[in-house]
C-alpha cells in the first residue's frame, strides 16, 4: 500500500519514483540497442574498444585480459555506447569498424534497431499474455432523440474492433471511422455484460479526421461521452481468464508491433504535412515525463509503454537521417555499390550536422509542450 501511495504521483516521492522508473526504461532499451550492436560486432570480427552503460565518469570498469575491451558503467544513465575502433575514420587494424566489408557494417548497424525490435516483441507477448489488452471503456453514452439506442454504445462497452480492424492504438479507431458519414451504420465488437458482442452503431456525426490524433473526436461521433484507458480497461477478451492464450499473445504481438510502427510513420507524414503540430509531439524531457506517468500506473502500463519506446527507437534508428544507424547504412550501400567510400570527413561533417539539428528539434518540441 505504501508502494502504491509513492507511485501514486501524488507525492514528491511519487514524483521522483516515477522518473526513475522512465530513466530505467529507457537506459535498458538503449543499453538493448547498443547490446545488439556488440553481439553483431563480436559475430563478425570487428575490434570493439568500450561497452558502455551510461555517459561521464565510470562508476565501474573492468578489462576483459582475453580481448582487451573495456565494460564499464557510467555515471549518467541516459544512454550508453558500443565503441568499434575505426569508427569515425579507416583505422589501421584490419578489424577497424571501416576497415570491414560494407555488408558486414550494415548488419552491425541494423543489430541494434533487430534488438530493440525482438525485445519489444517480447514484452509486448508477456504484457498481452499477463493481462489482456488495453481498450476503450465507455463511461457513459450522449442522450440522443434522433439515434436510437439499438445503435448504439451502451455505458460499460468496450471497444474491440469497429469495420473489423481491430483498435490496438488510438489511431486505428481514427483510421477504421475516417471517411464515415453522419447517420452510416458501422459494425463494432464490444464486451458487454461480461461477454463478446457484436454491434451496430449508428455514426452520429461526419467524420472527415485531419491527423490519427483526434481520438476524442472519433469516439464522440459513436455517441460516446466519457471514456477511459486506464488500467482498469485491461479486459478478457479471449473469453477466459483475463488474459489471451499463448499462441494468440504471439500472433498480437507482431500485429501490435506492426500497428505501432506504422502510426510513426503516419505521424511522421502528418507532421511534415502540416496536419499534425509540432506541439503534439515531444523531446527527451516530455518522453521522461509520460513514461514516468504511465510506468507508474502499474506492471502493464510499464509493459506497454517499454513495448511502445522498443519499436519507437527501432524505427527512429533506421530512418535514413544524418547521424541515426539508418544514414550509416545509407553511407555503407554507396560504398558498397560504388566500391569506392564517401570521404569520413564529408560523412564526419554529415553526420555531426544531423546530430546538432536533431538536438535543436528535440529541444524545441519540449518547449513548445510548455508555452
Amino acid at each position: 500500500m505504501a508502494t502504491d501511495a509513492l507511485l501514486s504521483g501524488g507525492t514528491i516521492g511519487g514524483t521522483v519514483l516515477s522518473v526513475l522508473l522512465a530513466v530505467l526504461i529507457l537506459l535498458v532499451m538503449i543499453t538493448v540497442h547498443e547490446f545488439g550492436h556488440y553481439v553483431a560486432g563480436c559475430a563478425l570480427g570487428f575490434k570493439i574498444n568500450e561497452f558502455s552503460i551510461g555517459f561521464g565518469p565510470a562508476l565501474f570498469r573492468r578489462k576483459s585480459a582475453k580481448s582487451g575491451r573495456l565494460f564499464a558503467v557510467r555515471a549518467f544513465p541516459l544512454g550508453g555506447y558500443c565503441a568499434f575502433e575505426g569508427e569515425e575514420g579507416e583505422g589501421d587494424d584490419p578489424r577497424a569498424f571501416n576497415a570491414r566489408p560494407p555488408w558486414r557494417r550494415i548488419i552491425v548497424l541494423v543489430a541494434g534497431a533487430a534488438f530493440n525490435y525482438l525485445a519489444a516483441l517480447v514484452i509486448i507477448f508477456v504484457w498481452m499474455f499477463a493481462f489482456g489488452l488495453t481498450a476503450y471503456r465507455i463511461n457513459s453514452v450522449q442522450p440522443s432523440d434522433e439515434f436510437s439506442s439499438e445503435y448504439s454504445l451502451q455505458a460499460g462497452d468496450v471497444l474491440l474492433s469497429l469495420n473489423g480492424r481491430d483498435i490496438y492504438l488510438a489511431s486505428d479507431l481514427v483510421s477504421a471511422l475516417n471517411g464515415a458519414e453522419r447517420g452510416q451504420i458501422v459494425e463494432a465488437e464490444v464486451i458487454r455484460g461480461g461477454g463478446r458482442e457484436r454491434v451496430e452503431l449508428a455514426v452520429r456525426a461526419d467524420c472527415a479526421f485531419t491527423n490519427s490524433a483526434q481520438v476524442s473526436l472519433a469516439l464522440h461521433a459513436l455517441g460516446a461521452g466519457t471514456y477511459e484507458t486506464d488500467e482498469g480497461a485491461f479486459y478478457d477478451v479471449s473469453g477466459a481468464g483475463c488474459r489471451f492464450g499463448f499462441w494468440e499473445s504471439v500472433g498480437r504481438s507482431f500485429v501490435y508491433s506492426f500497428r505501432i510502427s506504422g502510426a510513426i510513420f503516419t505521424v511522421l507524414g502528418e507532421l511534415l504535412t502540416g496536419n499534425l503540430g509540432l506541439d503534439a509531439v515531444g523531446g527527451p524531457v516530455t518522453t521522461i515525463k509520460l513514461t514516468g506517468e504511465m510506468a507508474s500506473q502499474g506492471v502493464a502500463s510499464c509493459l506497454e509503454i517499454a513495448a511502445y519506446i522498443g519499436v519507437n527507437l527501432a524505427v527512429f534508428n533506421l530512418l535514413p537521417i544524418p547521424a541515426l544507424d539508418g544514414s550509416k547504412v545509407v553511407f555503407c550501400l554507396i560504398e558498397w555499390i560504388f566500391k569506392k567510400p564517401v570521404p569520413r570527413k564529408v560523412e564526419a561533417v554529415i553526420h555531426a550536422a544531423g546530430f546538432v539539428l536533431i538536438l535543436a528539434f528535440a529541444v524545441l518540441v519540449d518547449v513548445l509542450q510548455f508555452l
